[in-house]
């Protein structure tokens, strides 16, 4: 078994990670050695058993950051501690009974929300965001409908108006963008966080932010902002490349093909297959282990990282024996996690319903859309976490725009 640790960085990413995370497999085995930015040590678990295994242990692989061993080698600008921090007043750093008490107040907030409000502030957001690009004829559906959509939504449904939804797009998606701006853009929705749950402690209302204060539980203003901000960013941008990446496919697959002149049944196939072959969110940081322990045939030591694998294990082929099937309505992916620590199950549906709605609108409105440029042009952002599109550029008749004002 090959004990060099693989470097997380490169071209590789971008390109075929499926070919990369079989490499791994091949010369490692389900648990390999990785190299985070700077030399940080760490372990990718891209077996599916394996995977399961640490998903399912929440106390041998804790959620408790302060277990890392490496806290003392890691400079101050290192530039993965924003995704990879010390234990913050959120839901991703709490654990046990506090945790599960957690956990179960989004997902009520979250349960209790409309199917039929979901689906209507869905569709009119993306007739809105068609109604701009509609009449020129091409557009890229990245920049311009995927990348904007889902926080729109998410917005609404929390309680934001509809004044403060563009400033809220800008600032997240500058702060995942990870740039010179990347601060600003957490400083203003930290900011518009608070000043939400000041509003609603007052005068509360029918959204997921005003369910979220009124829960027993005990949580302060600061941690509800926390976890309302950490459910914001998780139900973007996996559901923007989820949308992306579905298109894609539809666009460069002849399978999918019916789907581009009318037909909606290949939609959810579609969807489905993307989170097993090209899911949003490839790689996660993390769990550290609270003890020594064997694990794949490796010694992890207590207070190493271990990272899930979520693509890898997808594709472990020991799980998919034909690899070159297709997954059907299985639903058995770890695209949305596994174990008490999993997107929970209301937050699933309602990302579900986004991207779903999003591309139905897309093949309504432009019914004969076509790519501008190959398939084998297109680009992935070079990223081992979150796999998407850099742009989507594509074609159509000019339509006239519906003209719908957002209510």
């Amino acid at each position: 078994m090959n004990t060099d640790p693989v470097s997380l960085s490169g071209a590789g990413f971008q390109r075929e990670p499926a070919e990369l995370y079989r490499r791994m497999r091949q010369d490692h085995g389900p648990v390999v050695p990785v190299l985070l930015d700077g030399d940080v040590p760490a372990w990718l678990v891209v077996g599916y058993r394996e995977l399961h295994q640490v998903t399912g242990d929440p106390v041998t692989f804790s959620r408790d950051s302060d277990l890392w061993n490496q806290w003392d080698t890691l400079p101050d600008d290192w530039p993965l501690l924003p995704m990879i921090g010390r234990k913050q007043p959120s839901i991703l750093y709490t654990v046990g009974e506090r945790h599960r008490v957690r956990a179960a107040m989004i997902s009520d907030a979250l349960e209790a929300v409309s199917p039929h409000e979901l689906r209507a502030h869905a569709e009119r957001f993306a007739d809105e965001l068609l109604d701009a690009v509609c009449g020129r004829g091409a557009a890229d559906l990245i920049a311009q409908y995927a990348m904007l959509l889902p926080v729109r939504v998410l917005a609404r449904l929390y309680g934001f108006s509809e004044e403060e939804g563009p400033a809220l797009v800008t600032a997240l998606n500058d702060m995942i963008d990870g740039q010179e701006r990347a601060i600003a853009g957490q400083s203003h929705l930290g900011a518009s966080m608070a000043r939400l749950l000041r509003e609603r402690a007052a005068a509360p209302a029918d959204d997921v932010a005003s369910r979220m204060l009124a829960a027993e539980g005990g949580f302060s203003h600061e941690e509800i902002a926390q976890d309302l901000m950490v459910m914001l960013a998780a139900g973007h941008q996996p559901t923007a490349d989820w949308i992306g990446n579905s298109l894609r496919l539809m666009l460069t697959d002849d399978r999918f093909a019916a789907s581009l002149f009318g037909g909606r049944d290949s939609v959810a196939a579609a969807m489905n297959e993307v989170l097993w072959e090209d899911t949003p969110t490839q790689n996660v940081a993390g769990r550290w282990a609270s003890r020594d322990i064997r694990l794949g045939g490796r010694a992890v030591r207590a207070g190493d990282l271990v990272l899930l694998g979520l693509q890898g294990a997808n594709d472990d082929p020991q799980i998919r024996t034909h690899g070159s099937a297709l997954t059907g309505g299985n639903n058995a992916h770890f695209s949305f996690g596994h174990g008490e620590h999993r997107c929970p199950f209301p937050a699933q549906e309602i990302a579900e319903v986004i991207a779903r709605t999003g591309i139905e609108v897309v093949l309504d409105r432009l019914p004969d859309i076509d790519l501008a440029d190959s398939a084998a042009s297109l680009t992935r952002r070079p990223s081992p976490w979150l796999r998407g599109l850099t742009e989507l550029p594509v074609q159509f008749t000019p339509t006239p725009p519906r003209g719908g004002t957002p209510q």
